[in-house]
């Protein structure tokens, strides 16, 4: 049976508010969980257990998601997203061991690479990195990024109960649907539910969309793949190869880009592979923080 979810409590950070879960406390060494677009910390959950006797895993509910409210002035955008992990990560103490997913992955890669004494190092799993090949998922989010058509679509989303849009959902991110537990299945169907009835659900979703799509297009010093070179962590990227969302051959350019990288590809396995397959995707992160902590990094 798949464990609940871990306990949560609300952390004042500067001029927000952010809902974390944590594992409880052990290992002196702390691990930050970023989940993606639409996401929330449970996303972490069988990860997070995994890993408990290696790090203290902190899940955060970026601004606007999960149990977070929203972030002062609706800025959704990954610049205010990467500050909220800076302060999250300076509350609880770092360096950190820093993992991403999706759109937590860019965030973390800007984190990363703007305040490299705050992390120990980075695990990158299917990173929203810019990648302007056709694919179907990024195009419905590109759509929903656009003036009014994105308010129309998000409106339309909204009318659609929430059963179908999580059983939708998990098509896009797992490579087999059918093997998400009933329980995880049941757990995001009442999140959804509770967040319909948040004021400000439909602009968080907006509004980060946007942010995603804005950051493809992005040019100079602050491009998240320049940024990637910059990282001085390092890092662990594992991409599923059927991902519909974020193609597997960016992994080829990441393993060209970061500085110091072990890229691992997995079959048969989508956009979400901490969810997926927790246990080899922990198998790897040990290794990597293993390594990580060595004097001598190994560069791939």
């Amino acid at each position: 049976m798949p464990i609940p979810p871990w306990p949560g409590e609300y952390l004042d950070i500067g001029d927000m508010r952010l809902h974390v879960r944590t594992t409880p406390e052990g290992p002196q060494e702390t691990a930050v969980f970023v989940h993606g677009l639409a996401g929330s910390a449970t996303n972490w959950t069988d990860l997070m257990a995994e890993l408990a006797g290696e790090v203290r895993g902190i899940a955060v509910d970026l601004p606007g998601s999960g149990h977070s409210p929203e972030p002062p002035g609706g800025d959704y955008s990954l610049d205010a997203h990467a500050r909220a992990v800076v302060r999250l990560i300076e509350r609880v103490g770092g360096p950190v061991h820093l993992f991403g997913n999706s759109m937590g992955g860019a965030i973390s890669v800007r984190v990363a690479a703007t305040r490299p004494d705050l992390v120990s190092s980075l695990t990158l799993i299917s990173p929203a990195l810019p990648d302007l090949r056709p694919r179907y998922g990024p195009a419905r989010v590109a759509l929903s990024a656009l003036p009014v058509v994105g308010d129309f679509l998000i409106g339309r989303l909204s009318s659609i109960p929430a059963d179908l849009r999580v059983r939708e959902s998990m098509r896009m991110c797992f490579a087999d649907p059918s093997a998400v537990h009933p329980d995880r299945y049941r757990e995001a169907v009442e999140e959804l539910r509770r967040r319909d009835d948040l004021p400000y659900a439909d602009a968080a979703l907006l509004g980060c969309a946007r942010a995603l799509v804005k950051e493809y297009f992005r040019t100079g010093p602050q491009n998240l793949w320049r940024q990637a070179a910059r990282v001085t962590a390092p890092t662990l990227a594992i991409y599923g190869l059927r991902d519909r969302l974020v193609h597997p051959d960016t992994a080829l350019r990441a393993a060209r880009t970061f500085p110091d990288i072990r890229v691992v590809r997995l079959p048969r396995i989508g956009h979400v592979a901490q969810m997926e397959v927790p246990r080899v995707v922990a198998w790897e992160a040990r290794q990597h923080i293993g390594r990580a902590r060595t004097p001598l990094r190994r560069t791939a």
